[in-house]
C-alpha cells in the first residue's frame, strides 16, 4: 500500500488521483476537517494526522510500503510553520516511516534547496533530504522548479481573470523552465514502480526555459490580442501577490534556471507540459 501526505492538496490529489488510477492501493493521510471525499469514491482509504502529531503518523504509516509527500506549508497558517511541517513535520514522517518498515519514501523538495539557502523553506526541504538520504530506507528526491499552475498562474493568468494589466519585475529576460503540476505528479507516480528512482536525486522542469516576456506572448497567442503589461523595479511589491512572491520574482532576475529534461522525461514516460499548452488551457476555463 502507498500512503500519500498532502493528498488534498493540488499536488499531492492529482498524484493519489493517478496511483489510484493505476489500480494501487493508496491510504491518504488528512488532517481534522479536511475534504478527501474525492479520493475515498474511488477507493483511497483515508486516515486522519497530521505532520505535528508523531503518534498520528506511525498509525498512517502502519502497513505502507511506500511513501509519497508533498506536504508543505505554504498555503497553511497558524501553528502550520516552515519549522514545525517542512523541518519537524518531515522528519517525524520520516523516521515513523522507517519504524514502521517502509521500503520507498519519495520525497518532493525543491529544486535549489540547500541548508545556507536564505529563504527558510528551502533550508528546511535540504535538511529533510539529508535526514531521508541518511534514513536507511529506499529513497527518491523529486526537485522540482518553479510550477506553472503557481508561478505563471498568479504573475499572468490572475490579473487576466481579473481584467487587471500583467505585472513584470525587473526587465523579464531571465530564462527558467517553469514546470506544471501535472508533470511533477507524473513523475511521482513513476517513481514508485521504477527501480532506476530508488536512492535518486532528480531535478525536474518544464519541457522549455523561458522569460518572462515569453510567457507573456504565449498568453498572447493563445488569446489572440496584446496584453496589458505594466513594469516595476526589482524589490517592488507586486499587487495582489504576497511578499514571498515578489521577492523571489526580484531574485529571479538574476539567474537563469535552463535544465535539459528530454532524457529524463522518456526514462520516467512523462510527456511534458509547455507554457503555451498551460496558456490555452487557462484562457479556455476563463
Amino acid at each position: 500500500m502507498i500512503l500519500v501526505v498532502g493528498a488534498t492538496g493540488s499536488l499531492g490529489g492529482a498524484v493519489a488521483q493517478g496511483l489510484l488510477a493505476k489500480g494501487k492501493k493508496v491510504r491518504v493521510l488528512t488532517r481534522a476537517g479536511s475534504n478527501a471525499a474525492a479520493l475515498t469514491a474511488k477507493g483511497a482509504e483515508a486516515v486522519t494526522g497530521d505532520l505535528k502529531d508523531p503518534a498520528s503518523l506511525a498509525k498512517a504509516c502502519a502497513g505502507i510500503d511506500t511513501v509519497v509527500t508533498t506536504a508543505n506549508s505554504v498555503l497553511r497558517g497558524g501553528a502550520d510553520t516552515v519549522d514545525s511541517v517542512d523541518l519537524t513535520g518531515n522528519k517525524s514522517l520520516i523516521d515513523a516511516a522507517k519504524a514502521a518498515g517502509v521500503k520507498h519514501f519519495v520525497f518532493v523538495s525543491a529544486l535549489g534547496a540547500a541548508e545556507n539557502h536564505p529563504v527558510p523553506i528551502f533550508q528546511a526541504k535540504a535538511k529533510t533530504e539529508a535526514h531521508l538520504k541518511s534514513s536507511g530506507m529506499a529513497w527518491t528526491i523529486l526537485a522540482p522548479n518553479f510550477f506553472t499552475d503557481i508561478w505563471v498562474g498568479m504573475v499572468v493568468g490572475m490579473p487576466l481573470s481579473q481584467g487587471k494589466p500583467i505585472t513584470l519585475v525587473g526587465e523579464g529576460k531571465r530564462k527558467h523552465a517553469f514546470v506544471s503540476n501535472a508533470d511533477v505528479a507524473a513523475f511521482a507516480i513513476a517513481a514508485v514502480d521504477n527501480p532506476a528512482a530508488k536512492n535518486q536525486f532528480i531535478p525536474i522542469a518544464g519541457p522549455e526555459a523561458l522569460s518572462w516576456r515569453d510567457v507573456v506572448a504565449a498568453f498572447e497567442k493563445a488569446a489572440g490580442k496584446s496584453l496589458p503589461v505594466s513594469w516595476v523595479a526589482a524589490g517592488t511589491a507586486v499587487p495582489g501577490l504576497p511578499d514571498m512572491m515578489w521577492q523571489t520574482l526580484a531574485g529571479m532576475e538574476t539567474f537563469d534556471t535552463v535544465l535539459p529534461m528530454a532524457d529524463t522525461a522518456a526514462k520516467y514516460g512523462v510527456t511534458q507540459t509547455t507554457v503555451a499548452q498551460f496558456a490555452a488551457a487557462a484562457l479556455a476555463r476563463k
